[in-house]
């Protein structure tokens, strides 16, 4: 998940993880943090901030589609 707010992160860790099957493979403050940690961590599933410094949402989701063109991201 990538989100610039650590509070937010670590709400949605705190909700998703109370979900049986589901596990936070990895955390990122920006849009550049989370191109880099989808290459080396190759999640399911995607969850991005659209507002991020550095790269935001929209532009980091531009990459991982062009790298990676299955990646599920949800916004």
């Amino acid at each position: 998940m990538a989100d610039d707010h650590h509070v937010v992160r670590g709400g949605l860790r705190a909700l998703l993880e109370t979900e049986e099957g589901i596990e936070v493979v990895g955390e990122a403050s920006d849009g550049v943090e989370a191109v880099l940690k989808t290459r080396a961590l190759e999640p399911d599933v995607l969850l991005l901030d659209l507002v991020m410094p550095r790269k935001n949402g929209i532009e980091a989701i531009q990459e991982i589609k062009h790298e990676s063109p299955e990646a599920r991201i949800l916004v």
